[in-house]
C-alpha cells in the first residue's frame, strides 16, 4: 500500500484515540478501512466518495456474504475515516445491498440450568458469571468495570461508556456482595504494590487522561478484576495493569456447561439473554428491561418476548385438550 494511503491510515488511528476509542475499536477500524481501499485497487479515499464505499458494502453482503452486523460495523468504520479524517460527509447510502438479517431467537438459559454453571465457576469467574446474569452486563462491560462504578450503598452498578457510548445503571446482584468487596480488597493489594514499586498507572480514554492527568493512579479508577501481571500499553508504551482478558471469562463458562452436559451454544452473551428473559419472567415491564440493558430501541429488546414463548409459540396442542388422549 503506497505512503498515501499509510498515512490516511495514521491519520485515522489518531482521531480514534482522540476520540477515546478503544484500541479494539482502532484495530477493527483500521482493517476495515484497508480493505476498503484495497477493493478499490489502492485509490486514494479522497478520489472516491458514496459510490465506492455502496459497491465495498454491497460486495460484503452479496459475495463475501457477511452478516448483517459486520456489514454495519465496516459502515460505521468507513464513514469514521471520511467524516472524522477527511472531513467529507458522504450523502446517504440508499444504494447499499444490506446483508440479511439473523432471526434466529437468542439462546437462553433455564432457571434450573444457570443456577449450576454459576456454582460450577471459580473465583474472579463466578463474580464475573454473577455479574453477567444477575446484572446484565456485556462481557466487555463486565471486565472494564472500575471501582468507582460499584456502589454498594444503593445496590447498583453502573457501566460507563457502554455500546453505543451510553452510560446506565443496572442492579448489583446481592448474593455477590460479600465476594465482591472481598474482590476489591485484592484489586487493591495489588495496586498499592504497584504503587510501591513506581507503577500503578491504569488506561483511560485519551480526552480523560488529557483532563485529568493523576487520575490514572487513582483506586477508583483501577478495574475491579484486574489482570495477574502488569504489561506494556502498545499505544503508549506505558507498563500497566490491565483488566483480565474476557477470553478466560469465555473458557470457564464454556468449561462449566461441558462439566454440566449442557448442550446449547452457551457464551458469556446467553446470560445477559438469560438475564432479559428471567426478568420478563417474572412480569418486569420491558421498558424497565430494556434500561437496564442499555438497548437503544425497544423492538431490540422485544425479541426477548419471543423467548418466552414456550414450544410451538405458546400454544396448547388439540390433542392434549381431548378427554381421553
Amino acid at each position: 500500500m503506497g505512503d498515501v494511503k499509510v498515512k490516511n491510515l495514521d491519520q485515522l488511528r489518531y482521531r480514534i484515540r482522540r476520540c477515546g476509542y478503544s484500541i479494539r475499536t482502532e484495530k477493527t477500524y483500521v482493517d476495515w478501512n484497508r480493505r476498503f481501499i484495497l477493493f478499490h485497487n489502492k485509490k486514494h479515499p479522497k478520489s472516491m466518495g458514496a459510490e465506492e464505499v455502496e459497491q465495498f458494502l454491497t460486495d460484503l453482503a452479496v459475495r463475501c456474504n457477511v452478516a448483517a452486523s459486520t456489514q454495519n460495523q465496516a459502515k460505521c468504520a468507513v464513514l469514521f475515516l471520511y467524516k472524522e479524517v477527511l472531513n467529507q460527509d458522504l450523502e446517504w447510502l440508499k444504494n447499499v445491498k444490506s446483508a440479511k438479517r439473523s432471526e434466529r431467537v437468542p439462546v437462553v438459559l433455564s432457571r434450573s440450568e444457570v443456577e449450576p454453571v454459576l456454582s460450577t465457576l471459580e473465583g474472579v469467574y463466578r463474580i464475573a458469571g454473577h455479574i453477567l446474569y444477575g446484572a446484565g452486563l456485556r462481557i466487555m462491560e463486565c471486565v472494564r468495570l472500575r471501582v468507582k462504578d460499584v456502589d454498594f450503598e444503593m445496590n447498583q452498578i453502573t457501566v460507563r461508556d457502554g455500546k453505543g457510548k451510553k452510560d446506565r445503571r443496572t442492579v448489583m446482584p446481592q448474593v455477590i456482595k460479600d465476594a465482591l468487596m472481598r474482590q476489591l480488597l485484592k484489586a487493591k493489594a495489588l495496586h498499592e504494590n504497584d504503587l510501591s514499586e513506581g507503577y500503578g498507572e491504569v488506561y483511560l480514554p485519551y480526552a480523560l487522561e488529557r483532563k485529568y492527568p493523576n487520575a490514572n493512579k487513582e483506586w477508583g479508577w483501577q478495574y475491579v478484576f484486574p489482570s495477574k501481571n502488569r504489561s506494556v500499553d502498545p499505544r503508549s508504551g506505558k507498563t500497566r495493569r490491565h483488566h483480565i482478558d474476557e477470553k478466560t471469562v469465555q473458557r470457564a463458562i464454556k468449561k462449566a456447561t461441558k462439566i454440566l452436559r449442557i448442550h446449547k451454544q452457551v457464551s458469556c452473551h446467553t446470560l445477559r439473554h438469560s438475564f432479559a428473559t428471567h426478568l420478563l419472567e417474572s412480569g418486569y415491564d420491558i421498558r424497565t428491561v430494556q434500561e437496564l440493558l442499555g438497548h437503544k430501541d425497544v423492538r431490540t429488546t422485544m425479541i426477548y418476548t419471543h423467548v418466552l414463548n414456550k414450544g410451538g409459540q405458546g400454544v396448547i396442542s388439540p390433542s392434549d385438550q381431548l378427554q381421553n388422549n
